[in-house]
């Protein structure tokens, strides 16, 4: 075994015996004390179902390491999960936690100088999360993701988490009944896992596979499934290997492996979230990344799947069709993807390809082969104008017309927003306009899945746009536009939006526009005056002080 960080600070001289005698006390031996430390971030929570099947995962992945010859210490890791804060206050908090699940991580592995990091998580921003960790330490590292939930099922329909939030727009219209509303909600997450469709939580462990940073094949394993806890163990046996090579994250996490990553969410067609993800990933790597690369990629690559939420299939579906392996194999051999990519093996990533088939298999409808993809480029467009100088993200799948003018219904709020749909106050034709939702304003970008899935369980999906400085879950599918920047509260453009404005949306020509003169902007923007922050103490109050604009990746630590 080599030699490594913490090994050496124990043993080098009497100096060095008080901190052997606290690790003594947690289980080390003589011996013990030339192994490498590694430590295993646990995500476990019994509170959501994403991250209450992690304790298992822990255990195989512990007792794989000590196998392997490496002393694995765990710690605790926080988080919170979207789908149950939806709607509510504590849905601030989500974004937000993606930060502090960043700053633990690092605490406790350098706090502890430890030699190498596990991290095992399930919600959504437990990914991007645990990977900026990674990053910023850049001590060898893998990331073992928790696995997705089973789909629920009622009568004969599969089911994810948004049926549920679907189902309240369609019965508040008069388009379902009671006892369908009912077997929905209470049937639509049957076990522990993550939102089983291609949501926020898959796309990023998916991606990751892409990355180079989780075992291939891994990603979209059911988190019930005996096969999930087994990755997590051959997980922890290449990670002892990794720094037996001193492999570390920034070896692998590269400009061309981020290219790897994002055409693989356009391909599988992913969430909205990974815009913001990336950017922030790419920033804890010091890679040179911007929100106009992900519309480079987009160009080129198509949506070879046909996942929820726009499309028919979730994530074991995915799995058992071939998954992340077989769609990056696509792209390797139509020249999308850098098969020369290092990842967490020491192979590359075309060697870990090698195996795998050019063309799906025909007995499944999941992947569709490449000469018929879903559509002929990626869904996640970077649209800009004068609504939204530093861009916005527009998910565009599954619309038969990604563009719309119409007049501007105005919410200060998601509450006041959602109120008015229940109250069937939007209409065909309307842009629906939620901001004060930003970094900023909100703070930390409230996912706006509530009034999206209302709006499409009224059968508006087709015909109102919505935009808003917040973000969306994984879940949103429909004329949606978020991330808007400069977000309100800052005084962007989206502040200075009045009732009935004429907003245009148009993904074919990356457009958002507000039909505004600019002389009558310039005098709306002399009379705004920007509204008190929402928090004056407290975790969101250092937030909102600290955070940059969503075009940056919404990340505390920018370097201006």
């Amino acid at each position: 075994m080599g030699a490594n960080r913490r090994s050496r600070l124990i043993t080098q001289g009497v100096a060095r015996s008080p901190n052997r005698a606290m690790l003594r006390a947690v289980g080390f031996g003589d011996a013990d004390f030339e192994k490498p430390i590694v430590g295993v971030a646990n995500g476990h929570s019994t509170m959501n179902p994403c991250n209450a099947g992690i304790q298992p995962l822990v255990d195989r992945a512990i007792a794989a390491l000590k196998s392997a010859g490496a002393m694995p210490q765990t710690f605790g890791v926080p988080t919170v999960t979207d789908g149950i804060g939806m709607g509510t206050e504590a849905m601030k908090y989500s974004l937000v936690s993606r930060e502090v699940i960043a700053d633990a991580i690092e605490t406790s592995v350098n706090g502890q100088a430890m030699d190498g990091a596990l991290i095992v998580g399930g919600c959504d921003k437990n990914m991007p999360g645990g990977m900026m960790a990674l990053a910023r330490m850049n001590v060898p590292g893998i990331y073992v993701y928790a696995g997705t939930i089973k789909p629920g099922e009622w009568k004969g329909q599969k089911l994810t988490i948004v049926s549920p939030f679907e189902a309240v727009g369609a019965y508040v219209a008069g388009k379902m009944s009671k006892e369908d509303y009912d077997g929905i909600e209470r049937n639509a997450c049957p076990t522990v896992g993550a939102c089983g469709g291609m949501y926020t939580a898959n796309t990023m462990s998916s991606s990751f596979e892409a990355l180079g940073m989780s075992l291939l094949g891994s990603s979209q394993m059911a988190s019930p499934d005996p096969e999930k806890a087994d990755s997590a163990a051959a997980s922890a046996k290449v990670l002892v290997s990794a720094i037996e090579r001193d492999l570390k994250p920034r070896d692998i996490i590269t400009r061309e492996s981020i290219e790897n990553a994002i055409a693989l969410v356009m391909a599988t067609g992913g969430s909205t979230n990974a815009v913001l993800h990336y950017l922030a990933i790419a920033h804890a790597a010091q890679v040179p990344w911007t929100i106009d690369d992900f519309e480079r990629i987009r160009r080129r690559t198509p949506v070879l799947c046909d996942l929820k939420p726009s499309g028919r299939f979730v994530a074991t579906d995915f799995h058992a069709a071939g998954g992340v392996p077989q769609v990056l194999k696509m792209l390797l051999v139509n020249g999308l993807l850098h098969g020369d990519c290092t990842t967490i093996t020491g192979r590359t990533m075309a060697e870990e390809l090698a195996g795998v088939p050019a063309e799906p298999r025909r007995d499944q409808e999941v992947i569709r082969p490449w000469k018929n993809p879903m559509y002929e480029h990626g869904h996640l467009a970077i649209l800009k104008g004068n609504l939204a100088t530093e861009g916005c993200v527009a998910k565009i799948t599954g619309l038969k017309n990604p563009s719309i003018t119409g007049p501007a219904r105005v919410f200060d709020s998601e509450p006041q927003c959602m109120e008015a749909i229940m109250a069937r106050r939007i209409n065909a034709g309307d842009v629906v306009v939620i901001r004060y939702e930003g970094p900023k304003g909100g703070p930390g970008m409230q996912e706006m899945l509530a009034p999206t899935s209302a709006i499409i369980g009224q059968g508006l999906g087709e015909s109102v746009g919505l935009i808003t400085d917040g973000r969306f879950s994984g879940g949103t599918w429909g004329m949606v536009v978020g991330h808007v920047a400069p977000e309100a509260q800052v005084g962007g453009t989206i502040a200075l939006v009045r009732e009935g404005d004429p907003i245009t949306i148009d993904a074919h020509k990356l457009l958002i526009q507000l039909n505004v003169s600019d002389e009558e902007l310039a005098r709306r923007r002399a009379q705004w005056k920007p509204p008190a922050p929402r928090y004056a103490r407290g975790l969101l109050a250092k937030y909102t002080r600290q955070v940059s604009t969503a075009s940056r990746g919404a990340v505390t630590d920018a370097d201006d």
